[in-house]
């Protein structure tokens, strides 16, 4: 059954605390100081104009989501000066946009993300001024952040963003990482990969955050209240305000949630369809025995008891809420990396929120982080490599359809470094990227044996099994 997006984005927002929402934009290499205890966030790099790369990126929608929290209304008021009728034109503009809104047609156009944050820049700033557009921003940034963690990690963020320490990390400590781009969640620990997940992320409106965070708490049964918004009065056996019972088949949250600093989750309930595509706002998707299986894990690695048998009890009683508290939190680390050196191979995702990332310049820095010079390359590979980045550029990948499955592997060229770079050594054309495809997948030989760890006992929601 087809549903409006802004159910999966408000149903988990009717506080903001609860809710999947944005944080600030990706910066290139914002953690790579050295000198920290633990392995710090790790994203592919981007332009050095610091301006841009704090530009806060706010959608119409997103700010629905915001508003419907009454704190924040009172700080509009109270810090931007904002009269009720100024607040009012902005919710009517932002509950318009989010009505127009559908989980069929989600991704399916180029620069969705681009627009939708052109879109809300031009129509705020057309509403209330625009110093009084940026002071939005701004606030709208600072509850982004949300977890201490995240205020610690701006002390990492001056380093520069031609620094390649941290590019595609390999964590050395017990942690999870995400990265949106390859629709991937792995879990470490002790610096070992141990298991890896296929996820939904964020649609292009609400786009999946960036930075470290702390899972504290794992919640088992969790209840939702729907908001008060135009959408919610078109839902059957749904009412304002009335709570959600937990186990209730109406409740998107699924049996498990686990909040990780701010509005964002990481929770079950998602179809396996939805697994590989985009999937919710601003949160970690996964299935219901995806959940399980990784909230068993979190538990460990968080130093808490948690078995089959306690899962097994909590689903005998889905009507009750249970939460469980992590004996000390596990690092939640949220990566937007298109470029990545992935046991001994290039992998090229494409660039699904519009950052910009898919560029000569970080590819570069991407290979000479693992030893490789681009200009050492042969003439046909670095053509081949920059016809796969301007194919990945786009964001224009819809739905998973049974016609248009992409593996991981499904595109694959092969090269070696020469020194000649008008002699070919590939073995292998790249085929043309289809407008589903979301990675492509280069041989080099200068990068064997290097890069981030391949996945480990993947669970692509469907069957465990290793890629």
């Amino acid at each position: 059954m087809k549903r409006y997006l802004g159910l999966l984005v408000f149903t988990i927002v009717c506080s903001l605390a609860a809710g999947c929402v944005v944080e600030p934009p990706k910066q290139a290499n914002r953690n790579g100081n050295a000198a920290l205890p633990t392995a710090s966030a790790s994203v592919s790099p981007t332009p050095s104009d610091e301006k841009a790369a704090n530009a806060q990126p706010v959608t119409l929608p997103v700010l629905d989501a915001f508003l419907t929290d009454k704190s924040f209304v009172d700080l509009l008021k109270s810090r931007l000066h904002l009269s009720d009728e100024q607040i009012a034109r902005l919710k009517e503009a932002a509950q318009s946009e989010t009505a127009k809104l559908s989980d069929a047609n989600a991704g399916t156009a180029p620069g969705e993300s681009a627009s939708a944050r052109t879109a809300a820049k031009e129509k705020i700033k057309e509403l209330i001024g625009e110093e009084k557009a940026q002071q939005l921003e701004t606030l709208i940034a600072e509850h982004w952040t949300g977890d201490s963690e995240s205020v610690a990690n701006k002390s990492t963020s001056k380093s520069s963003s031609n620094d390649t320490r941290s590019l595609n990390n390999v964590p050395s400590d017990s942690r999870v990482v995400v990265n949106s781009p390859a629709y991937r969640m792995d879990v470490f620990e002790k610096g070992r990969l141990i298991k890896t997940y296929k996820i939904g992320i964020g649609y292009p409106q609400f786009p999946l955050p960036t930075g470290l965070r702390k899972a504290r708490t794992i919640i088992f049964n969790p209840t939702w209240t729907p908001p008060d918004e135009p959408w919610v009065a078109k839902m059957k056996n749904v009412s304002v305000g009335k709570k959600v019972e937990a186990g209730s088949k109406l409740n998107p949250l699924g049996p498990v949630k686990i909040p990780i600093g701010g509005p964002s989750l990481i929770h079950g309930g998602k179809p396996l369809a939805k697994i590989g595509t985009f999937a919710s706002h601003g949160c970690v998707g996964l299935t219901t025995p995806q959940v399980h299986d990784f909230a068993k894990l979190l538990a460990q690695l968080g130093g808490a008891d948690l078995t089959d048998t306690d899962i097994a009890a909590f689903e005998r009683t889905k009507t009750e809420t249970k939460e469980l508290k992590l004996a000390h939190p596990v690092p939640v680390e949220l990566r937007y990396e298109t470029i990545v050196v992935e046991d001994g191979k290039l992998h090229i995702y494409r660039d699904v929120y519009d950052e910009g990332t898919n560029t000569e310049e970080n590819l570069r820095a991407v290979l000479e982080a693992n030893g490789v010079r681009f200009d050492e390359l042969s003439e046909d590979v670095r053509a081949q490599i920059l016809e796969a980045l301007a194919q990945m550029s786009g964001s224009s990948i819809a739905q998973a359809t049974p016609s248009a499955k992409v593996t991981p592997n499904d595109r694959r060229a092969s090269a070696s470094p020469s020194a000649s770079p008008g002699k070919s050594t590939t073995k292998k054309p790249l085929p043309r990227v289809t407008k589903n495809q979301k990675e492509v997948v280069i041989e080099i030989a200068g990068l064997s044996g290097k890069g981030y760890p391949a996945p480990v006992d993947l669970d692509t929601g469907a069957k465990q099994g290793k890629r």
